[in-house]
């Protein structure tokens, strides 16, 4: 029962992440597909970007927690999860 708690509650932090992947995935996308050019295209990418890693943030602190990490691992981990969340894919 423990096992399929604690597989419930990691799934569930996976997919709460994925838009966040998806999301960065599509910031220039969504420009494409709005026709933005120059300084509005800039802008909304930059305030895509920053959303998708706001929202990555709160995930990775989420996931921090339930790891039951503080001090300098905690701001560890949630770096190396935002920064993993929001890379661009290869």
């Amino acid at each position: 029962m423990k096992k399929l708690i604690a597989l419930a509650i990691t799934s569930a932090f996976v997919l709460a992440a994925a838009p966040v992947l998806a999301a960065d995935m599509t910031c220039d996308a969504q420009a494409a597909e709005k026709k933005l050019a120059g300084a509005a295209k800039t802008s909304f990418v930059k305030k895509c970007m920053k959303d998708a890693t706001e929202a990555a943030t709160k995930t990775c602190d989420g996931q921090a927690a339930e790891k039951k990490l503080a001090g300098a691992a905690k701001t560890s981990f949630v770096k190396k999860c935002v920064k993993d969340a929001t890379a661009p894919p290869k």
